[in-house]
């Protein structure tokens, strides 16, 4: 029997992919007409998520966010008042960058109760001043679970809708919200962000196969939905595909550009049906894994879909282990810039994890 390999994607070189230029085309003329496809709207979240107008927000292909204009509420002159004070206060934490930091040892397990002087931090190339440390954070997890309904795995599907199940009850916890979503033609947000482990599981198992799948839309708009959610809270997507994609309207820079927005943590679970890689869609793989190397997540290739149990174990144990680093960067890059970010483990012979880049603040 095959044991399981748990292979966590470390040091991709994600210059040397984008110049290759991996993207998918968002309206291919060389597609059956089933596989059009025009610019999504958040009809279907909105849909699921009654009371929310979050989701509203479309964005276009170049990862930019919309904006929402909502009527002035009778409060607006007591916020007049507060005004000042909500400045300020933004000032204040507008700059600070949030790293969620992964170390594991050589079995791949995570390592805990390593001190802040284990850490250095730096934002491109010049070593900051760590001013929060988490050793074990205790930020709430918001997670899009995203399952692959695609016809493909249809096979795989009983096996897949019962290790999400399972997955979804062992890492909620009262302040964690999660919500599931559907990824085939189109991406289906199927029930609101909650902790209501008893309607998301049934959820899961009412997804049913459909034609087409849309991966570079799943992570658009995932992102786009924890985007939303709130900035004192762990953004997280959870995988679930066979890197197939066929009907996307966002390419996979867009996609790409969306997760590091939102400071989204993608793991990634890759089934492939077909072992041989003259069979497989490797480019799909290649970009999947630059996405999710540049978030700090992790890739793993389960050998059957027995193992996805396993795997999604793995991932919860993760999550509760993570450090959380927070830095006010010296010197500041310029507004609306990307930033590279390297976190080192000063002892020890360890693998470390963590989002690769930032989107500076608007000034």
């Amino acid at each position: 029997m095959t044991s399981l390999r748990f292979q966590p994607i470390v040091g991709v070189a994600l210059v040397a992919l984008l110049s290759s230029g991996i993207a998918f085309a968002q309206n291919n003329p060389n597609r059956p007409p089933w596989a059009q496809k025009t610019k999504p709207n958040s009809a279907s979240t909105d849909s699921a998520n009654p009371g929310s107008t979050s989701s509203s927000a479309s964005s276009g292909p170049a990862g930019e966010p919309g904006k929402i204009v909502q009527p002035t509420p009778p409060e607006a002159k007591e916020e007049t008042q507060n005004a000042g004070a909500q400045r300020d206060r933004i000032r204040v934490n507008v700059n600070l960058v949030t790293v969620l930091v992964s170390v594991l040892d050589e079995h791949n397990r995570p390592v805990p109760d390593l001190p802040r002087e284990a850490f250095q931090l730096f934002d491109e190339e010049k070593e900051q001043k760590i001013d929060i440390f988490e050793p074990e954070t205790s930020q709430p997890l918001d997670v899009a679970l995203m399952l692959n309904a695609a016809v493909s795995m249809r096979l795989e599907m009983s096996t897949e809708r019962e290790a999400a199940s399972r997955f979804i009850q062992q890492v909620l916890r009262p302040a964690d919200r999660l919500a599931v979503f559907a990824m085939d033609r189109d991406v289906k947000q199927i029930t609101p962000f909650s902790n209501r482990v008893e309607e998301l599981r049934d959820a899961v198992q009412g997804i049913t196969t459909q034609w087409g799948i849309s991966l570079n839309d799943a992570v658009y708009e995932g992102s786009q939905a924890l985007e939303h959610q709130g900035s004192e809270r762990r953004k997280v997507i959870v995988l679930l595909t066979d890197a197939r994609e066929a009907t996307s309207y966002f390419d996979f820079e867009s996609a790409r550009k969306a997760a590091v927005s939102a400071g989204t943590l993608l793991y990634t679970i890759l089934i492939r049906p077909v072992k041989n890689e003259s069979g497989r869609n490797t480019a799909g793989e290649h970009a999947l894994a630059t996405m999710t190397d540049t978030t700090g997540g992790a890739m793993f290739y389960p050998d059957t879909a027995q193992d996805l149990t396993a795997i999604f174990d793995r991932i919860d144990r993760e999550l509760r282990t993570q450090y959380r680093l927070a830095y006010y960067p010296n010197p500041r890059g310029p507004a609306n810039t990307y930033r590279s970010i390297e976190v080192k483990v000063t002892s020890g012979n360890y693998q470390v994890r963590h989002r690769k880049t930032y989107l500076t603040a608007s000034q």
